[in-house]
């Protein structure tokens, strides 16, 4: 019967409840009030909700348009959330759609409703990796998008209200050796080194909305040395640039999780930037763990670098180079024993 009573849940596809109700489910109390005849409870990104099936209809017409509108604009302000609860603005489709990519590769939507999606093969792997293990080593060459879908990944996770917070954070090997000559405090010296992760997340939300999830501490971007002592529970933790991590920073880190916690660990082993490269921890520590149940390891190549179209050439000339070189030394080597 249109009229019966019953139980629904609105679950919001590509958004959390926290993009359109706002930080503490401040503009629940509004649809409520557009809606007083029905139960509803925000959670996760899903409303529950009891009461006549004609009204739970119009409640899913209102939240697919805020859904919708937040997809288009990527922001969604108080005038026009009260004009959509209100009916004032019609549902239509927003996004156009994409040729390029499926929509089951489609990770999140970012700034202006671009698509963030996995692009190649082995972006796909990370992707379907990270469902069924908590601990993921993705590990490659620049340009491959390591970094960028991880952290796709994690917004995903942070939007649909699996966990609580988002944790960023790289070994600050080269800020180290300048800190002293960079001007401003501690955040100021580091900032900078760590403005990719910083780019990754402006491209995925407003600027608004990432500022207060930063001040309020739900996202942090830190140095490694911050996570010692740490026990993270109810998070996304990603390592970037790990090839800079040694193998006791490594354990420290892979030792960090806490209940309902997932990482992923990326890096490049042809970028090491400690004094001894001999000392990185990346490699070591995926032999040594690799065969845990729960911990995938994901290798990218070439053919994943989503660059410009000269990376992956200038990425296989050094590679050609370093190979020639090592067999160089090699040979040298070789020589000198039989000496």
């Amino acid at each position: 019967m249109r009229n019966s009573i019953e139980h629904r849940i609105l679950s919001l596809e590509n958004i959390a409840l926290l993009d359109i109700l706002g930080i503490n489910n401040q503009r629940f109390d509004q649809l409520q009030k557009r809606f007083p005849d029905l139960r509803i409870v925000a959670r996760g990104n899903q409303f529950w909700v009891d009461g006549a099936s004609v009204r739970i209809n119009e409640l899913e017409q209102v939240v697919f348009a805020l859904e919708h509108f937040y997809m288009r604009n990527q922001t969604i302000d108080d005038y026009h959330f009260e004009k959509i609860i209100a009916g004032g603005v019609p549902y239509q489709p927003t996004i156009a759609p994409d040729t390029k990519t499926s929509g089951n590769s489609v990770i999140v939507y970012g700034a202006s409703g671009v698509r963030v999606s996995a692009r190649t093969q082995q972006q796909r792997a990370l992707v379907d990796a990270e469902k069924n293990h908590d601990i993921i080593f993705a590990i490659g060459p620049a340009g491959t998008g390591k970094t960028y879908t991880a952290i796709a990944l994690a917004v995903r996770a942070l939007r649909a209200r699996t966990i609580r917070r988002l944790i960023l954070t790289r070994p600050a090997v080269e800020a180290g050796e300048r800190l002293g000559f960079l001007p401003g405090d501690l955040k100021d010296k580091l900032d900078p080194y760590l403005q990719p992760l910083y780019d990754a997340l402006n491209d995925m939300m407003p600027a608004a909305t990432l500022q207060s999830l930063l001040h309020e501490g739900t996202i942090q971007i830190s140095p490694l040395a911050y996570m010692r002592g740490r026990t993270l529970d109810n998070a996304y933790i990603l390592l970037d640039e790990a090839q800079n991590a040694t193998i006791p920073q490594m354990k420290m880190f892979l030792t960090r999780l806490g209940r309902n916690a997932k990482a992923i660990i990326t890096g490049d082993l042809t970028q090491i930037d400690l004094p001894d490269p001999r000392k990185s921890g990346l490699l070591t520590s995926i032999d040594i763990v690799r065969n845990i149940p729960g911990i995938a390891v994901v290798e990218m190549g070439v053919d994943d670098i989503v660059r410009h179209r000269l990376v992956s050439q200038i990425v296989a000339a050094f590679q050609h180079w370093e190979k020639k070189e090592d067999n160089r030394q090699e040979i040298d080597n070789q020589a000198i024993s039989d000496e």
